[in-house]
């Protein structure tokens, strides 16, 4: 009887602590303090012909901007913005030693020329290297993988030992534009149970653009399903002593072209971005 209610409890109390694919362990009192439906955000996307979520966080203001609030709670496969813990992991765990860490081209090809060469940890993420972030998940492996995503409360990624290297980019994996959100909140207020070290090292590659006016940091993903394309862009502008963060997540609507999607994801954010007055 004492074994059976130990088991009993101890089901419970990790019951309690589990977390569905694609959710963190918040309300959604505490994902949107105060909710500002933009009609303008709407019209961007349709004017680019794209369906989907524009999501900013004026941090000043703790007032969220968006055109659906409801799909700002819908997740998606990472894909490529996986980079971002990615890199954190790669670098906490000693995979990576720093920023100059090397990935050797192996001389095969890839799906992309920027691909086919030696490329340091910063630049595979500004070129998003699949294979070179392949190599890194591969090399931490699958359990230390596990504590990591733990420790870093990254949640909603569904992996085994046969899908260690992919499950950013297929699979049940599911991330909401509000947890990009916060996450990124939680790389820039340092509050990550991360290395100065890393925390410095992840800031820096994250830079995309660096004005007299404003920094700009973040990353793209791209998912593709059959014949579904997901894209994301998510990232933080640090503007006159304000931060901003933005969660970006697009499909291709009727009649769009897609040699364009990849710009599209960039586009229709900073026209999001300018239309706040941010950029």
């Amino acid at each position: 009887m004492k074994s059976l209610l130990l088991f009993f409890s101890l089901f419970v109390l990790l019951s309690c602590h589990s977390t569905p694919p694609g959710q963190q362990n918040t309300t959604e009192e505490e994902e949107i303090p105060l909710k500002n439906n933009r009609q303008a955000f709407q019209e961007l996307l349709d004017s680019l012909k794209l369906i989907g979520t524009l999501l900013i966080l004026d941090e000043t203001e703790n007032t969220y901007h968006s055109n659906n609030f409801d799909e700002a709670k819908t997740g998606q496969l990472p894909a490529s913005t996986f980079k971002i813990p990615n890199t954190i992991i790669a670098l906490e765990t000693g995979v990576a030693a720093d920023p100059e860490h090397l990935f050797k081209w192996d001389g095969t090809d890839r799906w992309l020329d920027a691909w086919e060469q030696d490329l340091t940890l910063k630049e595979a993420f500004a070129v998003s290297c699949v294979p070179c972030y392949q190599e890194v998940a591969r090399t931490v492996g699958l359990e230390r993988m596990r504590t990591e995503l733990r420790k870093l409360e990254y949640f909603g990624m569904a992996f085994d030992s046969a899908t260690v290297d992919n499950f950013w980019l297929r699979g049940d994996s599911r991330i909401t534009p509000l947890e990009q959100i916060s996450f990124l909140k939680r790389i820039y207020q340092e509050e990550l149970p991360i290395r100065p070290a890393t925390q410095r090292a992840i800031h820096d590659i994250m830079v995309m653009e660096k004005t007299d006016d404003y920094t700009l940091s973040g990353k793209t993903g791209w998912s593709i399903d059959g014949e579904d394309n997901n894209g994301w862009f998510v990232g933080f502008v640090e503007r006159e002593g304000k931060v901003y963060y933005f969660a970006t997540n697009v499909a291709p609507g009727p009649g769009f072209e897609m040699d364009g999607f990849a710009a599209a994801r960039i586009r229709v954010t900073r026209l999001a971005l300018a239309d706040l007055g941010i950029l």
